[in-house]
Parts: structure tokens; sequence; C-alpha cells
């Protein structure tokens, strides 16, 4: 046994080991506002609870802790905890990357273990409405800040045409909307555009109506609980599927009553997870987390629905392409990508 190999293989799981339990006590900082209130200034244990009414002996440890991953600065002469600007833009800047959304995923996907691990044995799915709400409420707000830097900035000008229909008054088929957070975008971006966001969880509709309607949306954005192959209406200037297409048991399926729905000139936008073809080359930090939540979620998804389908979260640009051929699609070109997604155009 090589020693140098084995310590660094250690070393991998000391920091991994240590990762895996920083993800509850970010979810818990963020939710009692602990990020927030150390982003106004330094504080020591005890100033930190005297601003939050939290337990002074918690937040000792908690704030060490967090000093010790790197998501908490720590000043030895004072005592005194704080966040850097990049800490803080990162960890409590609503408009920022929404890191603790993420854990707060993880969180939500790891309550489903024991299913999970009988679905290893059984072959049998787990869908989507099965798990805990951290998921459906974590998968909005972490996606959310890239959604908004990309999507009409980015994304929907890549577009052949898009931009001036939207413009013009085009109707858009926003499918697998979630909270719909990107319906409200493309509203709030686009004044004379109509959009109809659709889903299957009930819940997550609920949701993306009363946001909705607090935004003072409703009069041009619509919901309704439908899957990708009974979403309503037709004659569509764009359909839009964000990080959704490879959580279906029936990609093809959901493809083809797209194509149906969209205008003779209509533009389907694709929007999924960074992936490579080649396995391998997603063997890398973005790839292991998408590998994990796919495990989870995805897969699990895609199984528990008819269609014989189960992409994962990293498919790839040619399964994807071969799903949009199979549907009768004829155009098909990726006009952007991030370090987190790949957007691509396809048209009949």
């Amino acid at each position: 046994m090589n020693k140098n190999k084995l310590d660094e293989f250690l070393g991998r799981f000391v920091t991994d080991f240590g990762a895996a339990g920083a993800a509850g006590l970010v979810v818990i900082g963020h939710r009692l506002g602990l990020y927030r209130e150390l982003a106004r200034g330094p504080a020591t244990p005890g100033q930190l609870a005297e601003r939050t009414g939290c337990h002074p002996r918690y937040l000792t440890e908690w704030l060490r802790g967090q000093a010790a991953g790197g998501y908490v600065t720590y000043d030895p002469a004072t005592g005194e905890f704080s966040l850097t600007e990049e800490q803080a833009f990162c960890l409590a800047d609503p408009n920022g990357p929404n890191l603790p959304a993420a854990f707060t995923i993880i969180l939500g996907y790891l309550r489903a273990e024991p299913q999970l691990t009988e679905a290893f044995r059984t072959g049998v799915g787990v869908a989507w409405h099965e798990h805990n709400d951290d998921v459906f409420v974590g998968c909005d707000a972490f996606y959310r800040p890239g959604y908004i830097a990309s999507l009409v900035p980015e994304w929907i000008p890549a577009l052949e045409g898009v931009d001036a229909k939207l413009a013009a008054g085009g109707r858009v088929a926003d499918v697998g909307c979630g909270l719909g957070s990107t319906s409200r975008l493309i509203a709030q971006a686009y004044p004379s555009a109509t959009i109809v966001g659709s889903d299957y969880h009930a819940e997550s509709i609920e949701l993306a109506r009363k946001q909705t309607a607090e935004a003072g949306l409703g009069d041009r954005v619509s919901f309704e609980v439908a899957t990708a192959q009974t979403f309503t209406g037709t004659g569509y200037d764009l359909v839009t599927t964000f990080d959704c297409l490879h959580d279906m048991g029936d990609p093809v399926g959901a493809a083809r009553w797209i194509r149906q729905a969209l205008a003779p000139d209509g533009t389907w936008l694709v929007v999924e997870p960074f992936a490579a073809d080649a396995v391998e080359d997603n063997f890398n930090p973005v790839g292991r987390a998408y590998y994990n939540g796919s495990t989870f979620l995805c897969v699990p998804n895609a199984l528990s629905q008819q269609g014989g389908y189960a992409l994962g979260a990293q498919a790839g640009e040619s399964a994807i392409r071969e799903v949009t051929e199979r549907a009768g699609f004829t155009r098909f070109r990726r006009v952007a990508q991030s370090a987190f997604n790949l957007a691509y155009e396809v048209r009949p």
C-alpha cells in the first residue's frame, strides 16, 4: 500500500466529512439570519447573541466551525467574527449566489435516504412530490440567481428573433416552471408578453401563483397544474424548460408535445445542467455535485414516471439533441453556457 496515496485519500475524506456536517450549520445560519447580521458588522459570540437573540454558547461553536471552514473570518486580536465582502455576497446577499439554498436542497433530499436505499434494491422511482419541501424551495432559491444573471441578459437575446417577438407581445409557455421564478423574470423584462407556467407539482404551482400575485404580474402570468405532455395552449412563440427535461420519464413525449404547441416559427429554449458527453469529463466538482443531486432527485423522479428514460443531470449535449430529433425537431444549437448550465435553441 502506498502511504502517500492513502494519506491523500484520507485527506479527501476529512474534507468531505467536515463539509457534510457544515451543510447543516450553513442552513441554520441562513434560517436564523446569522450571516445577514454578520454582514452588518463584526461581532464576538456574545455580541452576536445580543443582536440576534440566539444563545451565545451555540453561537460560539457555530462561529468557530464556520471560521474553520472558511465561511466566516476570525480576528484573534479582537475575538470578533465577520464576513468578507465575498463571503457576504455569497451567503447573505439576496441578489448573490445564495449558497445556503444549495445546502437546503441537500438537507431536503437526504431525508429521502431510506426510500432511495430501498429504491436501489427494487428499481422503483421516488417522485419529486415525495421529497421534503426544502427541496422545492431550495431549488428555486439556488437556481434563481443564475437565471437572473443569464436568462434575460444572455439566453433570450441569443435566440433568433425571440427578443423582438417577446417585446412585441409574444406568448410563452414555461414548462416545468416550479415556483415560477423564470416566468416572472420573462414577464418583468417583456411587459407586453404573456406567460403560462406549468408544473405537475401542485404545491409549487400554488406558491408560484402567490408570489406572482405579490409581484403584481397576475394579469400577464398564469399557471396550471399539468405535465410536460398535457400543458395547454398552442401557437406559442417561445416554450422554455429550465433544468427539468432530464428529470422526465418521457422527455421525447414532452418534446413532441412542445413541438405541436409551438407556432410554426416558434422556438424552444432548453436549459440543462452543464455536462460533457464523455463520462470522464464530468469527473470534477460541478459534475460531482450534479451526480449527487441526480442520484437523489433526477433519476428517481424519471423512474417514477412512464416513458423508459432516466437521462439524469449529466446527460450531455448529444443526449439532449437526440431527444429533440426523435421528437421531430430539425434545428438544434448551443447558444450559451456557464459553469452550471448549457442553453440550447431548438426549432421545428
